[in-house]
């Protein structure tokens, strides 16, 4: 679906990374979130793609990349690993210095991105999250019932695996499909393309790990940079839906003021795939916070 853009193939540590390239004007790296694709780029990458040169990747474990081994301790996983996948795509495209668009388990890439590598990320957008030890800390009943796939995913292997194996269809769209405004955003195509991936062998897992390396071994990387006073300290800008989950549960910018030290954000009105729900006000924000 992402017509006028390249796509590409880097491995690094025997992991393919997908991705597809376009534009012209400073790099912005364009991360999505779970259960999607690159895809969910689709309504807004053409209008930013004429201001600037957009590298939207697949994220390890989903869409066209791979999908490696598990580990006990869920490195493998880890987004501080991500964050290295999208610093060797980057780098294998010649840009040592980005800006960063993501969404949901990429915003979560992209956090630590941003924390790991400062000479890397000079400014960074995230779409509909709040920092992930925050989420788990002050977790609510009302947070549980709607993000109970948080709480599915990370159950010990196999049965999580299993259950999404037998019908990967059916998970796809009962997850985003429960959301605020039902599945009438995603462009058939779009669905298509997001089932499509969910069936590739591999898929269960990458997804099941992503979370499970969340509830794990992110948590002590967030804590050891708490402990250490380690922040963001790149501009940073956070919308979320107004009607979706994590604003009325959280209170965003003050969580997001815990752990960055320049932030700004706003609520659009969307639920929480902004980049499909809402892409115009979404471009309109990106063109304006990019430089």
């Amino acid at each position: 679906m992402q017509t006028g853009f390249t796509p590409f193939d880097v491995t690094r540590d025997g992991v393919r990374l997908h991705g597809r390239i376009g534009g012209s004007g400073p790099p912005v790296l364009m991360l999505h979130g779970h259960p999607q694709t690159l895809t969910i780029w689709h309504r807004v990458a053409p209008k930013l793609a004429e201001r600037f040169t957009l590298v939207m990747v697949d994220l390890r474990g989903y869409g066209d990349s791979g999908r490696p081994q598990a580990d006990a301790e869920h490195l493998v996983y880890s987004k501080r690993e991500i964050a290295l996948d999208a610093m060797a795509v980057m780098s294998h495209h010649g840009f040592d210095r980005f800006q960063v668009l993501a969404h949901d388990r990429g915003a979560r890439v992209a956090h630590r991105l941003a924390v790991d590598h400062p000479d890397a990320v000079e400014r960074l957008m995230l779409l509909d999250i709040a920092p992930t030890l925050a989420m788990y800390e002050r977790t609510s009943e009302a947070f549980a019932r709607a993000y109970w796939h948080w709480f599915f995913l990370i159950q010990p292997s196999p049965l999580p695996e299993a259950l999404i194996e037998s019908d990967p269809v059916r998970y796809v769209r009962s997850v985003m499909g429960s959301r605020h405004a039902g599945l009438a955003p995603f462009a058939p195509e779009a669905m298509a393309e997001y089932e499509r991936c969910a069936a590739i062998a591999g898929t269960a897992r990458g997804m099941c790990e992503d979370y499970r390396a969340s509830a794990t071994i992110d948590l002590e990387h967030d804590r050891a940079d708490v402990a250490s006073g380690r922040r963001v300290t790149q501009p940073l800008r956070v919308l979320w839906g107004e009607h979706g989950v994590v604003g009325r549960c959280f209170d965003v910018l003050a969580l997001w003021r815990e752990r960055a030290r320049h932030v700004s954000g706003a609520a659009l009105p969307c639920g929480h795939y902004i980049p499909e729900e809402a892409p115009e006000a979404l471009a309109e924000e990106a063109l304006r916070f990019f430089q």
